[in-house]
């Protein structure tokens, strides 16, 4: 099979897991100490993954300093958007004033007019704001995750297997940090989810352009690697670990960065990377 077919249905199914989340947020909201761990579990992928698997790749394959240069790149590579993007961290603080009534968080209203005017009562709503912005960021998150897996297959289709199973675990609960301020904030179930399935589907695009590049330079493999390991960093510890610790459950996060860091380890094992 065409590499860039493989590579493109790899970050298609782990773009898809943050559609997932987004499922799993609107079927049942989990609690501030269940989202605590969440979130702590796809930082302890995230980390795992970027230091003993992306940067160590890299460093490995070509030296101390094409992992340095290219962890540094990534890194402030993912500042510089994070500071020029008009997007939030994932947390969002509940405010229950702001929110509708109760039956918002049904079935999508029906009639053009009826539409509309739910459309500008959910776009004033400080929370529904939030979800947007905080998908806009995930939609940018998912671009250096997708190069992440173009380059990782492009150095051996094994290896960006293995990188697409574990950024998916990490799209999980992004998915459930999309989707509900949406519904908290009174936007339908149905459109709540829809954002956070969207938001996913650029990830194809970064692991697309990644493999082909890196198909025809593939001298550039190494680097982009440790770019991707850089970016995944930054993301985790500027938004992952204090979204997980800001409603004061420190201690689910630390358990779920422990296990998360465990299950990669397993994956990694059983995948003999």
């Amino acid at each position: 099979m065409n590499p860039i077919l493989n590579v493109f249905l790899l970050s298609l199914v782990a773009g898809l897991a943050t559609g997932f989340g987004g499922l799993l947020a609107i079927i049942r909201k989990p609690g501030q100490m269940m989202f605590g761990f969440l979130m702590g579990l796809a930082s302890g992928v995230m980390i795992s993954l970027s230091f003993l698997e992306l940067v160590n790749h890299a460093w490995e394959t070509s030296g101390y300093q094409v992992a340095t240069v290219g962890f540094a790149l990534g890194s402030l590579f993912m500042f510089a958007i994070d500071f020029l993007t008009p997007h939030i961290r994932f947390g969002v603080v509940e405010d229950r004033r702001a929110e509708v009534a109760e039956g918002a968080l049904g079935d999508c209203p029906r009639g053009h007019a009826v539409r509309r005017r739910h459309r500008r009562e959910a776009l004033s709503n400080p929370l529904v704001r939030s979800g947007l912005l905080i998908a806009l960021g995930i939609t940018i998150h998912n671009i250096p995750e997708g190069i992440a897996v173009g380059a990782g297959f492009m150095a051996q289709p094994r290896f960006g297997t293995f990188v697409a199973l574990a950024v998916a675990l990490h799209n999980i609960p992004e998915g459930i940090a999309t989707a509900l301020p949406l519904c908290q904030g009174g936007v339908c179930k149905r459109n709540s989810f829809l954002v956070a399935f969207l938001s996913g589907l650029v990830e194809p695009i970064g692991a697309v352009l990644a493999a082909t590049l890196l198909g025809s330079l593939s001298s550039l493999i190494p680097m982009a690697l440790a770019f991707a390991g850089g970016v995944m960093v930054f993301i985790t510890l500027d938004e992952l670990v204090p979204t997980a610790r800001q409603h004061g459950q420190q201690h689910a996060t630390a358990l779920g960065i422990i296990l998360g860091s465990v299950l990669f380890f397993w994956m990694s094992g059983t995948f003999g990377i």
